[in-house]
């Protein structure tokens, strides 16, 4: 390597602490096989690292979904969307329960776009 690549011991630290002092990419995100009609919607405290797992595991064919491996194998890699829907956004507030707006973001996401998963509200009189 050449010395023009190489940080010096203190920017290689300095790149270190900047990094373990970002605010971590919390999300949401989905990822879809329209030829399969599949859509899989998660919450992740690093949704970016989130989607490069499950394409990993889908890849190596080592997935946890056994519905999207079989889609992957039938339809390919092509056939896959994976998208982050939401990022939160850092708060002033050192008290701020980012795992509960994770979960809100999550419901919101799931009843926009997988309505058939929502209850079905109940009638007048308590019937369904």
């Amino acid at each position: 390597m050449t010395s023009s690549l190489l940080l010096s011991s203190q920017a290689r630290r300095a790149l270190v602490r900047d990094y373990k002092q970002s605010f971590p990419p919390l999300g949401i995100y989905a990822v879809r096989c329209e030829a399969a009609g599949l859509l899989r919607l998660g919450a992740s405290r690093n949704v970016d690292g989130m989607l490069n797992r499950i394409r990993f595991e889908l890849s190596t064919g080592l997935p946890r979904d056994v519905e999207l491996r079989q889609a992957w194998v039938r339809h390919g890699a092509a056939a896959f969307r994976f998208e982050v829907l939401d990022r939160v956004k850092e708060r002033a507030d050192p008290d701020f329960d980012y795992e509960a707006e994770l979960q809100t973001l999550l419901v919101l996401w799931q009843s926009e776009l997988q309505p058939e998963l929502q209850p079905t509200p109940s009638a007048p009189g308590g019937q369904p």
